[in-house]
């Protein structure tokens, strides 16, 4: 018998059914051709402007090396989860320990050790749509059920009742993120309350907890001056997920954390199991400078008015225009609705004005679209006309 082609797990093929879509339409060639000169791209939340200073210095002293253990193997090194720990005692109030905190390389694997730990075969997992894309992914990959449960589209407010009728007696976890990505929604704490008495009483009902994991990736990343409150201030079985990739516009240094909150009943319990997850999972720990840089990259922060200033121009801009457009309350994102029905085809034609958007068919938003205020201040203005262009250009 010869041999002549790959063996591939059918278990890719069931984590391609649900991303594959996505990444095949993010690799596309004329996706990348949104990097050209002359091109407002607003595809992802990357960097168009070069990182600030404070952050180069904060890095290349990290990578400095002190001692010859400086690049040796990193864990939850002490020096890194009291900096976690005492940060987020100052922010929320809550009395995090640094032996409840485990660093992550962002907030993929932040993620997915939580579900490994949550969840598994047999077990359902919730999350609200539109998400952020790969949930269901990670969900999957954990072995249980994802099961999806919309926004409300009147407020993009936890839709409560929706929420209550999903859960059931296979339910281990929910996913929460706030503030969202892509609605810009800040869940308020009336909600987050609500949301913790159903969970409380579903579990009660199960007889096992439901964790909530409070995906907080853009929680510094708050307009018009708003409180936000964290979903785990008002619900004990929750998980705090955070990455530095959105505050430091750096996605492509994989920095973060995972925080078990005081609140948690018996969360020693979880220590050791959480060291084993992030072991298991490719050693998912932050690299040596990072783990050194972190006293220093914990205080840099983006600079939220600019992204205000985007905001306020792109929203303001587009409804003049004639476009439904979500103001965002935080994130650095914006959705509108497509003019047309079909999103992709609207995307094609604001390529034609060398205008990138995100098609909300990717996100499971079809007949909208989402824009990055990451994009620079050059790429906001001059991509004002193009809207107005291709809107006349979609009604006719």
């Amino acid at each position: 018998m010869t041999i002549d082609r790959p063996y591939v797990s059918p278990r890719i093929g069931v984590l391609s059914d649900a991303i594959g879509g996505f990444v095949s339409w993010a690799s596309r060639p004329e996706v990348w051709a949104a990097n050209g000169p002359g091109v407002s791209n607003f595809l992802f939340g990357n960097p168009h402007e070069m990182a600030p200073q404070a952050y180069v210095d904060a890095l290349v002293a990290g990578s400095t090396p002190t001692s010859p253990d400086h690049f040796a193997y990193q864990m939850n090194e002490e020096g890194s989860v009291e900096v976690v720990a005492s940060g987020l005692a100052d922010r929320f109030g809550i009395p995090f320990t640094p032996q409840d905190v485990a660093m992550t390389n962002g907030n993929f694997s932040g993620l997915s050790i939580c579900l490994h730990l949550a969840a598994g075969p047999g077990d359902e997992v919730v999350y609200v749509s539109p998400p952020w894309f790969f949930y269901e992914t990670l969900i999957l990959e954990a072995g249980a059920t994802p099961v999806r449960v919309q926004a409300d589209p009147s407020t993009w407010d936890l839709d409560l009742q929706a929420i209550s009728d999903a859960i059931g007696p296979k339910t281990a976890a929910i996913i929460v993120n706030s503030p969202n990505n892509p609605t810009g929604r800040i869940y308020p704490p009336e909600t987050l309350d609500a949301l913790a008495s159903l969970l409380t009483e579903a579990a009660e009902r199960n007889g096992r907890p439901i964790y909530l994991l409070s995906d907080e990736a853009y929680n510094r990343i708050v307009y018009d001056g708003r409180d936000y409150p964290t979903p785990v201030a008002h619900y004990p079985w929750s998980f705090y997920i955070y990455t530095y990739g959105k505050t430091h516009l750096a996605p492509g240094l994989r920095l973060g954390y995972v925080a078990v909150p005081p609140t948690m009943p018996h969360r020693e319990d979880l220590r050791d199991p959480m060291l084993l997850a992030q072991v298991s999972h490719g050693w998912a720990f932050p690299v040596a400078p990072l783990q050194h840089s972190i006293a220093e990259l914990d205080r840099i922060g983006i600079d939220v008015g600019r992204l205000q200033r985007r905001r306020d121009l792109l929203v303001g801009a587009l409804r003049e225009q004639g476009y439904d457009v979500v103001e965002p309350e935080g994130t650095f994102y914006i959705i509108a609705r497509s003019p047309i029905e079909d999103d992709q085809a609207f995307f094609e034609l604001l390529v034609r004005h060398d205008v990138y958007v995100l098609p909300g068919s990717v996100f499971e938003m079809r007949g909208w679209f989402r824009l990055s205020v990451t994009a620079n201040d050059d790429m906001c203005e001059r991509a004002v006309p193009a809207f107005a262009k291709a809107i006349q250009e979609a009604g006719a």
